[in-house]
C-alpha cells in the first residue's frame, strides 16, 4: 500500500526540485567532483514547513543529496527560543543534518511583517553561505501565493507585485518553493497522515497583521462572493503576470543603454519616447542602483519621478526611500544619494 495521497503529492513536489538541484550541480563547473549538494529547509515548525522537512528527509535519502534544516528564532514571542529548539529537535529526528537554530533581531523598518521577513532572509542567506548550501527550500503554498497577489494588488505597484513569489528566486536561484502548486489543506493532511507535530504560530491568526486579516477575513469573503476557485485563479494570475513582467524587465534592460549619454546620465527626451511600462522599469532600476531599497519603492515614488519626464513644469527634487533624490537638470534625470 502506497503513502497517503497528500504525502505522495508533497514528496513528488520535493523530488522534482531535488532533481533540478542535482542537474544544476552536475553542470556547474565550480562544483566539487563527487561532492553531494547540500539542500536546507527553512522550518518554522508550522504545518507547511514541517511537511516540507519530512519530504526533504525522505527524498534526499534516495538521491545524492545531503539534507539539513534551519529554524529562525525571531524573538518576538515569549518562549520563542524553546520553541526553536523543539523545531530543531524534530528536524534532527527526521534525519536532517546539519540542523541549526539562528536567533535574529527584528527591526522596525517597513512594519513588523516586512522587518521580520528581512531579518529571516538575511539569516537564511548567512546560514546557506556558511554551510555551503546549494539551495534553501521554503514551504509557501498556493494559498500563500494567492495572499501575496492580493497584497500586491492592494499596494497598486503594477504587474511585478501581482506576480507573487517565484518558484526559484534569490542569488543563484538559492530559494526554491516546491509547494506553490499545492494548497494548504493538502500540506496539512500530509502532516496528519505522518503524525507530524506542528506548531501554529499565533501571529498567523492575529488580526493585527495584514496577511492574517487577509487569510481569515479577506479570502473567505472573496470566495463567498465569487465562489470557489479564487485561490487557484489568483495563483494563475501570478504566473501570467510573472511572464509579462519578465518580458518587460528584459526590454527595459536592453533599452537602458540607449537612453543614457556618454557620461551614463539618463536623457529625458529619450526616456519620454519609451512606452511607460518600459520607462518606469528603467527609472526603478536606476533608483535601486543608487541605494533606494527595492522593498520600499512603491508605485507613487515611480510616478512622481516619471512626472519629471512626462509632466515637467520646473518642479524640484523628489525625495525617495534610502535618502535618494531625483531631479531634472539640463535635460538629464539625475538620481543620487541626497
Amino acid at each position: 500500500m502506497g503513502p497517503h495521497p497528500a504525502v505522495a503529492a508533497i514528496r513528488l513536489a520535493v523530488r522534482r526540485v531535488l532533481h533540478d538541484v542535482l542537474t544544476e550541480h552536475q553542470t556547474d563547473p565550480e562544483a566539487t567532483a563527487g561532492h553531494h549538494p547540500l539542500v536546507l529547509v527553512a522550518c518554522s515548525g508550522g504545518a507547511d514547513s514541517m511537511a516540507l522537512a519530512s519530504a526533504l528527509a525522505f527524498e534526499a535519502r534516495k538521491l545524492a543529496v545531503r539534507a539539513g534544516g534551519i529554524t529562525v528564532d525571531h524573538g518576538l514571542q515569549d518562549g520563542s527560543a524553546q520553541r526553536a529548539a523543539e523545531v530543531a529537535g524534530r528536524m534532527t529526528a527526521l534525519g536532517l543534518d546539519p540542523v541549526e537554530t539562528v536567533a535574529v533581531t527584528v527591526g522596525r523598518e517597513g512594519g513588523p511583517e516586512a522587518a521580520a521577513r528581512d531579518a529571516r532572509y538575511a539569516a537564511l542567506d548567512e546560514a546557506a553561505e556558511r554551510h555551503g548550501a546549494t539551495a534553501v527550500l521554503l514551504g509557501h503554498t498556493r494559498d500563500d501565493q494567492a495572499e501575496t497577489v492580493l497584497l500586491g494588488l492592494a499596494r497598486g505597484s503594477g504587474i511585478r507585485s501581482l506576480s507573487g513569489m517565484a518558484a526559484v528566486s534569490g542569488a543563484a536561484g538559492r530559494y526554491r518553493r516546491p509547494f506553490l502548486e499545492l494548497d494548504r489543506q493538502t500540506v496539512r493532511k500530509a502532516c496528519v497522515a505522518q503524525e507530524l507535530a506542528v506548531w501554529d504560530d499565533p501571529h498567523n491568526s492575529d488580526p493585527a497583521y495584514t496577511r492574517s486579516r487577509l487569510r481569515h477575513e479577506g479570502l473567505p469573503a472573496l470566495e463567498k462572493a465569487l465562489g470557489k476557485g479564487v485561490v487557484e485563479a489568483l495563483a494563475r494570475t501570478a504566473q501570467l503576470s510573472r511572464d509579462d513582467a519578465d518580458a518587460l524587465d528584459s526590454w527595459a534592460a536592453d533599452a537602458e543603454a540607449a537612453v543614457r549619454d556618454e557620461a551614463g546620465r539618463l536623457e529625458c527626451a529619450k526616456l519620454f519616447g519609451l512606452p511607460p511600462a518600459v520607462r518606469r522599469r528603467i527609472l526603478r532600476r536606476a533608483m535601486i542602483a543608487e541605494g533606494a531599497p527595492a522593498g520600499s519603492l512603491f508605485a507613487r515614488h515611480i510616478e512622481e519621478v516619471d512626472r519629471l519626464i512626462t509632466g515637467w513644469r520646473g518642479q524640484g527634487a523628489i525625495n525617495l526611500p534610502g535618502r535618494v533624490e531625483a531631479r531634472r537638470q539640463g535635460g538629464r534625470l539625475v538620481i543620487r544619494q541626497g
